[in-house]
């Protein structure tokens, strides 16, 4: 069996044992009201279609746990299930291998959305519009008790570390590996991987020393390793500055405001709250969403 595979089996396994105890909780998500005003916004070719569809990338819990291409668990599932019922609308999800197959699937219209949390990044903004509901913070998965020492990104020099192939910290990663040469510090290595369950497995396996990634999901991962892992590096920059993620639509997309104003009904009558609560995602809150936050004044 594959890395990959066996990492995907790893994932699914400990995902379903989550949401089985995650399942109680459900009944605190109540069922929303249709709000037939912003029903009648929606592009008339998703009101006679009765559905959107929303891509996911897949294995980024506990936003999005994925059962099979088109079921779809976590946080974002029931921000989506809570829309859908505002709008008066279906909205099925698919996955899709990577975030550049995501954004221009998006783009050439087969998905009408992503649900995301999505990284909103100014560059990213020329093609796309971020509807923002969460904070996001980037660090790193060590094996227990940290023996590389790593307590921020100026440590990585010398090491092998793994990240999401296209993903931001891939970048950021990337540079400090110049850095570190410029430096004349050891090189980094960097080992870009497909999925996060590959590299998490890449950590247990010391095949990597450490897994550079978002913080929610690294917290999600690490508590389903017994103790094997650990979170390093956290309350620092690494990198990056305030970090927004949220849904993704195509760049001047309709379908952006209408996402924000549903948001803003599932902040105002507490359903937001209660979703991030119920997943383990209290210190992503955003006090209010917004549309492209990155490059503007804090929330």
């Amino acid at each position: 069996m594959k890395l990959t595979q066996i990492a995907q089996a790893l994932v699914l396994g400990a995902a379903l044992a989550a949401t089985s105890a995650w399942a109680a909780d459900a009944a605190k998500i109540p069922t929303q009201q249709l709000d037939p005003a912003l029903r009648a916004k929606l592009p008339k070719d998703i009101l006679d279609a009765g559905f959107m569809t929303a891509a996911n990338n897949g294995s980024f819990p506990p936003y999005d746990i994925v059962s099979d291409t088109r079921t779809l668990t976590g946080a974002s599932a029931d921000m989506a299930q809570a829309l859908g019922e505002i709008l008066g609308i279906t909205i099925k999800h698919e996955t899709v291998g990577g975030l550049s197959g995501l954004l221009i699937g998006i783009k050439s219209g087969r998905y009408q959305f992503g649900m995301g949390p999505t990284g909103d990044f100014p560059d990213r903004q020329a093609a796309n519009d971020f509807i923002d509901y969460v904070q996001e913070y980037v660090v790193f998965a060590v094996q227990q008790g940290n023996p590389k020492g790593i307590k921020s990104l100026d440590d990585t020099c010398g090491h092998r570390i793994a990240v999401m192939s296209g993903g931001s910290a891939e970048k950021v990663i990337k540079q400090q590996a110049i850095n570190c040469t410029e430096k004349g510090k050891p090189a980094i290595t960097v080992q870009s991987f497909a999925d996060q369950p590959t590299s998490i497995l890449a950590v247990r396996s010391q095949r990597s020393d450490a897994f550079f990634s978002s913080q929610a999901p690294l917290t999600y991962f690490v508590g389903q390793t017994n103790g094997a892992l650990e979170l390093a590096a956290v309350g620092q920059k690494n990198g990056f500055q305030d970090l927004y993620q949220g849904a993704v639509v195509a760049k001047g997309s309709p379908l952006g405001p209408i996402l924000l104003e549903g948001l803003q009904k599932l902040y105002a009558n507490g359903t937001y709250e209660a979703i991030m609560l119920k997943w383990g995602l209290k210190d992503n809150m955003l006090k209010t969403p917004g549309i492209n936050l990155a490059g503007k004044a804090p929330q």
